[in-house]
């Protein structure tokens, strides 16, 4: 049997920075996308899918905003994990996630769907809620909300 005296270990560290003083309430779905479609990349929003995430504390107040991924044409990977390890260190209570449609549609698809169901049902598990579920024209300032269209 090893000894565990000189064994060493990784040190966990969790930390979280706030950068801004001035925190906006999200109090409707165009509040999320005026805030959200900024951390679009404007270069490439029209031929890649990119998914932003919003989190916010118990007040609806904006903790941060993070690019989760870019993918390609038709989709991109979103790894649940790190979803709500990004939750769970800025001790959110709430999330917003947005990806765009390169064709413009802003018709959910079943994966859309599929996601935010997954996402919700997690999220009760820790106490956190999804709020939302954006989809993001790259043409103009058209976007669709899952809350407002009362999807899932």
């Amino acid at each position: 049997m090893k000894d565990l005296n000189n064994c060493v270990v990784a040190e966990i560290q969790i930390s979280y920075k706030p950068a801004i003083s001035d925190k906006p309430v999200i109090k409707s779905a165009l509040d999320a996308y005026t805030i959200m479609r900024k951390y679009f990349n404007p270069e490439t929003i029209a031929y890649k899918e990119q998914l932003v995430i919003m989190y916010l504390n118990n007040e609806g107040r904006v903790i941060g905003v993070y690019g989760l991924s870019e993918g390609g044409t038709k989709y991109t990977i979103v790894d649940i994990k790190i979803v709500f390890a990004i939750a769970l260190n800025t001790a959110s209570s709430a999330f917003i996630i947005a990806h765009n449609h390169p064709s413009g549609s802003l018709k959910p698809s079943q994966a859309d769907i599929d996601l935010t169901n997954r996402l919700k049902e997690a999220a009760k598990f820790m106490d956190i809620r999804l709020l939302d579920h954006l989809i993001i024209s790259p043409f103009g300032r058209e976007f669709f909300s899952f809350e407002n269209n009362e999807i899932t």
